[in-house]
């Protein structure tokens, strides 16, 4: 089965260049976070003119008021996060920091989620499939990372060696901390956002996913994901070098962990255990996720036992469902807060160390490679 590919729409954004940024972190988690607001200090600031901006247009349906406003309420958030991972509030602050943004902005970003109530309903979808089910015997993990389309001049790669956790390769944008990517010790995570009924106060769950890159164990990562103070949760799709590979679904107070017996795992944005789907918010509004996962399912299949990098990148590259595809483009008529496209596109190849990541729509972008160096 070949993956459908038209052209895209003239409403799709394109990246600034070619190939993504690379910024090298070394350090502490405070000095990490100040190398990074330093290198990439235009794509912070970028990021909170335009989030700024989305609450003029449309605060209201954001369940806010006004930016000062979603500070007061991201502040709620910060306590549970400085008791529980304090070393990524270092990170925000460093941030912060170095770009000479006020910290205040820079939680929202990292709160955007919470304080929002998930009113941005924007999606992703992640695969992996094991040795057993590729060419070569490798570790294939996939995700296309679908958000706001203007963010995508924000997004660059991450190449970080925080001074306690194993060294990381991952991909971020604007001011939020990093957490699709994989580490030194051969584990990968790609996160699917996820609608639960029970959101709470909590740890914001981006700091939560960071933590995940810092784990040694394929059981360190699972409790990571599972952080018993958090606020809420994505689908974690979870895999180590071994060929094991894991959803674990998340809400504030639940989780679950799906395995499949034949080498191959995939998300979207609705839960696929029953316990989660008990509480899954807005069900009814998540359809389309349900239409990627079936194609993501079906492209997968047909490639089991000859699958590489190359059918990878042509299953995220998918436009069947155009253009609320796996690959997926704007709509033009979306208001603000359904607005999204894929700003990043990305396979990890856990057996190699190595991930290829195309900016933009892996459509009509070219994947380069980028090495996680011992």
């Amino acid at each position: 089965m070949s993956a459908v590919v038209p052209q895209p729409s003239d409403t799709t954004l394109r990246p600034p260049s070619a190939r993504l940024p690379l910024v090298r972190l070394e350090g502490s988690h405070g000095e990490m976070g100040v190398q990074l607001g330093r290198d990439r200090a235009s794509q912070v600031h970028s990021m909170i003119d335009m989030y700024r901006r989305l609450f003029v247009q449309a605060g209201t349906k954001l369940g806010l008021d006004s930016w000062e406003e979603a500070i007061l309420h991201a502040h709620k958030y910060l306590p549970f996060a400085e008791e529980s991972t304090p070393q990524y509030v270092d990170e925000m602050r460093g941030i912060a920091e170095g770009a000479g943004a006020p910290f205040d902005d820079v939680l929202v970003l990292n709160c955007i989620e919470a304080i929002t109530s998930d009113a941005l309903h924007l999606g992703c979808t992640s695969l992996a499939m094991g040795p057993e089910a590729t060419a070569s015997g490798s570790v294939l993990i996939g995700h296309n990372e679908d958000w706001i389309p203007e963010d995508i001049h924000n997004v660059f790669v991450v190449h970080a060696r925080p001074e306690d956790e194993p060294a990381f390769l991952a991909i971020t944008y604007g001011g939020l901390l990093p957490n699709i990517g994989f580490n030194a010790c051969g584990i990968a995570q790609c996160c699917d956002s996820v609608y639960p009924s029970d959101a709470r106060v909590g740890v914001p769950r981006i700091l939560v996913s960071r933590g995940v890159l810092a784990a040694r164990t394929l059981s360190d990562a699972i409790r990571a994901a599972c952080n018993r103070r958090r606020d809420a949760g994505y689908n974690h799709l979870i895999a180590h070098e071994s060929g094991e590979i894991y959803n674990v679904e998340v809400s504030a107070r639940q989780f679950e962990m799906l395995h499949s017996d034949d080498g191959m795992e995939s998300h979207a944005n609705h839960y696929l255990h029953p316990r989660m789907q008990a509480i899954e918010k807005d069900s009814g509004d998540l359809v389309n996720s349900r239409v990627r996962l079936n194609r993501a399912r079906r492209l997968m299949a047909a490639q089991r036992g000859t699958a590489d990098r190359h059918s990878i990148q042509a299953i995220l590259a998918d436009h069947m469902n155009f253009p609320q595809s796996i690959c997926n483009h704007i709509v033009a008529d979306d208001t603000p807060l359904d607005r999204q496209q894929t700003i990043a596109s990305l396979v990890i190849d856990l057996s190699a160390r190595t991930m290829h990541a195309a900016w933009g729509t892996p459509c009509c972008n070219e994947f380069f490679a980028y090495r996680l160096e011992p």
